[in-house]
């Protein structure tokens, strides 16, 4: 797997409460022919994976100095043709410049935009599927707070995702 071209994807391990219930929305909203995944919050969409053992020595190194992180999930988002929750964290935030920082040689331009996270539970459907979707959330959306407990790396296996392995924060 080091010289593997895959791409790579970093994503929040979330606690068992908050994932099950962003799980269930995204089972319940998200096109099924097209929903290979579980519910996640991605930090990098696409890092080189012949540089695996690079990225994952940097991950246990921040890992181990990263203890678990407080999430909230304050409202909901309309993304146009899908819809998200938005993720406030402002350590997620700090662990995000970190690694970014470190990998900025590699960093595709998607993953170079402004860090903005968020649980995806709907995409690519009609605006108008979208719209009452969000609309529908929107109105009945309950903040609450979460746990982020450690980091997934993922190979990206053209449309599902491969675990590769699981860092948890301290």
């Amino acid at each position: 797997m080091a010289n593997d071209p895959r791409p790579l994807i970093l994503t929040l391990k979330l606690d068992t409460p908050a994932f099950e219930v962003f799980n269930t929305m995204r089972q319940q909203h998200f096109p099924s022919e097209r929903n290979f995944l579980p519910a996640h919050v991605t930090l990098f969409h696409a890092l080189p994976g012949q540089h695996l053992e690079a990225v994952c020595s940097t991950l246990r190194e921040v890992c181990a100095e990263t203890a678990p992180l407080s999430l909230s999930f304050p409202t909901v988002r309309f993304l146009g043709k899908g819809v998200a929750i938005q993720v406030e964290a402002p350590d997620l935030l700090h662990v995000h410049k970190r690694l970014a920082a470190v990998w900025q040689d590699w960093l595709t331009r998607q993953d170079q935009q402004s860090y903005r996270p968020h649980i995806t539970v709907q995409n690519k459907v009609d605006a108008a599927v979208a719209r009452s979707l969000y609309n529908q959330l929107n109105q009945t959306w309950q903040p609450f707070t979460g746990c982020g407990e450690g980091l997934l790396l993922w190979s990206y296996e053209g449309g599902p995702w491969a675990l590769i392995e699981e860092f948890l924060f301290i």
